[in-house]
């Protein structure tokens, strides 16, 4: 998948690949020609940090709507020969689910273009489970042929027919299509084997077994290592299961080094459960610094890891931005200017993007510090994820006194629920265009309900005045 390319906040392209409210306020605003190119630019190269978390698709797909934008260019990215070639869902997912909300609105050309990729493309599965929301029965039971198609009589095609009905998000259509007398005995059959695979594997766990002790955890965490699959957080609680008093020596020898990377790892892990409030734990995470203490040293929540933090905030390491963010999320009052001081030389250092903010931005929101609203405005603009604007904009909620008047109102139109949710309860009505945003999204069936909800809080007393 390709880095997407983020322009700069200041322009049009950049607020929508960023998500951000006033990236709708200003397309609206535009000529309408720039607008839809800025658009489509946006779904055919999916400019989200992490496509699995941030939310753009009923964003873009609202805007299509507003704009009543033709789909000339999601159909040529569909059906383009890259997809041929690139399999990936990543591809084609934010395209197809901008189709999804585009049909739920209504839109029949949006749901053509996804019977035509279920039925042709290489996320053709992706498509289907937008349809199996959206769809009729009749235009499901029209996808069978093609689909089945896909999985020849073969052990192979068999096989991979089982795991597509296994691994289906919805699995209205298989059920339709079981009803069919040309596929339902073979489907129902997949079904069968896909159930049984599922508990095959289940009964075969290759994880610990009873009557395991210490070593053997320590040796399933190093086989885990040396297959690339880190395993030292299940391993620990599994070591909690199985240590006995007579085992803490061999346990506090391990956290020292003395068993190798993966056992050292498991056993501070274990610690940092079993005796949290120990400082000879801290002196270990100390001693080693490094990821696997760093990762353990960020579990630890007690009154000792919160003063060691005072200690090690200032280091230049891993552990020192570790204890900015133990500071950040449970730190006091007096803990403020540290973390002021951290959040800023953050962003001047790595930027607005970190995910070293996240907690930062969060203890800024947490702790009412009232001097870190400049930064978390620059934050709030600069960001290209969403999931971080949205934190900054909870935070800025408990900082900036202006809030309520500027970002609040943009934050109506936002990707994210959530951001829409904090802008509901805070956007100030005097705004003009705050009451309408407010009783559109009351009225919108595709809007979360935690969104509605606030809305409701803020428009019910209005009206029975």
């Amino acid at each position: 998948m390709f880095e997407p390319v983020i322009a700069p906040s200041g322009t049009l392209l950049g607020l929508l690949q960023r998500g951000r409210g006033d990236g709708t306020l200003h397309a609206l605003a535009a000529p309408r020609a720039e607008a839809l190119a800025a658009l489509d630019q946006c779904v055919i190269r999916d400019p989200r940090q992490d496509w699995q978390v941030e939310n753009r698709s009923l964003y873009y797909a609202r805007l299509y709507l507003d704009l009543d934008g033709p789909l000339g260019a999601i159909e040529a990215h569909l059906f383009g020969a890259e997809d041929l070639l690139d399999e990936a869902e990543e591809r084609t997912g934010l395209a197809l689910s901008v189709l999804g909300h585009l049909a739920s609105y209504g839109r029949d050309d949006a749901l053509m273009l996804l019977r035509r990729y279920a039925a042709s493309g290489a996320n053709w599965a992706w498509a289907l489970d937008e349809l199996a929301l959206r769809d009729d029965d009749e235009g499901l039971r029209s996808l069978a042929e093609p689909v089945i198609a896909r999985f020849p009589h073969t052990a192979e095609g068999e096989a991979r027919l089982a795991a597509a009905i296994r691994d289906a998000y919805e699995p209205r259509p298989w059920c339709l299509w079981e009803e069919s007398p040309r596929y339902g005995e073979r489907l129902r059959a997949a079904r069968r084997q896909g159930s049984f695979d599922r508990w095959q594997r289940q009964l075969s766990p290759s994880g610990p077994q009873p009557g395991w002790g210490v070593q053997a955890v320590f040796d399933w965490a190093a086989d885990g290592l040396l297959r690339g699959t880190p395993l030292h957080v299940p391993a620990a609680r599994c070591l909690a299961a199985v240590a006995q008093p007579e085992d803490r020596p061999v346990i506090l020898a391990a956290a020292a080094g003395a068993c190798g990377e993966a056992a050292r790892a498991t056993a501070l892990h274990h610690l940092v459960l079993a005796e949290p409030e120990n400082p000879a734990v801290l002196d270990l995470i100390e001693a080693a610094a490094d990821e696997p203490a760093v990762a353990a040293y960020e579990r630890m929540c007690g009154p000792g890891a919160v003063e060691r933090a005072r200690r090690w905030i200032h280091r230049p390491d891993a552990l020192g931005a570790a204890a900015g963010a133990v500071l950040a999320s449970r730190g006091g009052a007096e803990d403020a200017g540290l973390v002021l001081g951290v959040l800023r030389s953050t962003v001047r250092g790595a930027g607005p993007d970190t995910r070293a903010l996240y907690a930062l931005v969060d203890g800024a929101g947490r702790l009412a510090i009232g001097c870190a609203a400049p930064v978390l405005r620059h934050v709030y603009r600069e960001t290209a994820s969403s999931h971080l604007r949205g934190r900054a904009a909870r935070a800025l909620a408990s900082t900036d006194p202006s809030f309520a008047a500027g970002f609040a109102v943009e934050c109506l139109w936002d990707c994210e629920e959530t951001t829409r949710e904090v802008a509901a309860r805070h956007a100030e009505t005097a705004d003009a265009r705050v009451a309408p945003r407010l009783r559109r999204l009351a009225a919108d069936p595709a809007e979360e309900e935690d969104v509605q909800s606030a809305v409701r809080s803020r428009i019910a007393p209005e009206s029975a005045v």
